[in-house]
């Protein structure tokens, strides 16, 4: 799946989509330069949800934990993580159950110890907006796109 996004409204717009189809959980990576709208994407995810406050990238906290429909979503910004091992620590894995959403952003910084990812988000820079751009990683990441081509067709 490809999207031009054409500003920060196009972007939440992008995640709420997304998010519709995160209904049985998923492992999101989250890929792009700093400022390129990840943690703005997030909360287009979040607000599928019914999240309706604000939405903070975890840079210093790593972790950001939200309820928001009957649904656990964690938002991970791994930037400041200095060794994998570190998420070890925190208890990563007790996050990553069947039902949850984890958004990850920076996920190169977690390598050998985040679980693979369902869905693989790029946003990079193009022209005066930015190019979205997913694919799937593991059969529950083929659903959730199938889903996302059914919604985007209706």
């Amino acid at each position: 799946m490809q999207r031009y996004l054409d500003g920060e409204v196009d972007t939440v717009a992008a995640g709420e989509l997304l998010g519709s189809a995160l209904r049985g959980g998923a492992v999101v990576y989250l890929g792009g330069h700093l400022g390129a709208g990840k943690t703005t994407f997030c909360r287009g995810v979040l607000q599928s949800f019914g999240h309706a406050g604000a939405v903070k990238s975890p840079t210093y906290t790593i972790v950001e934990p939200y309820q928001a429909g009957g649904v656990n979503v964690y938002h991970f910004d791994l930037y400041r993580l200095g060794d994998p091992e570190e998420l070890e620590y925190m208890g990563i894995r007790d996050y990553f159950d069947n039902d949850a959403v984890c958004l990850v952003e920076w996920p190169e910084r977690g390598v050998g110890v985040l679980p693979l990812a369902d869905i693989m988000v790029s946003i990079e820079a193009q022209g005066t907006g930015r190019l979205l751009a997913a694919r799937s990683a593991t059969p529950r990441g083929q659903q959730i796109l199938a889903q996302l081509s059914k919604y985007e067709t209706d």
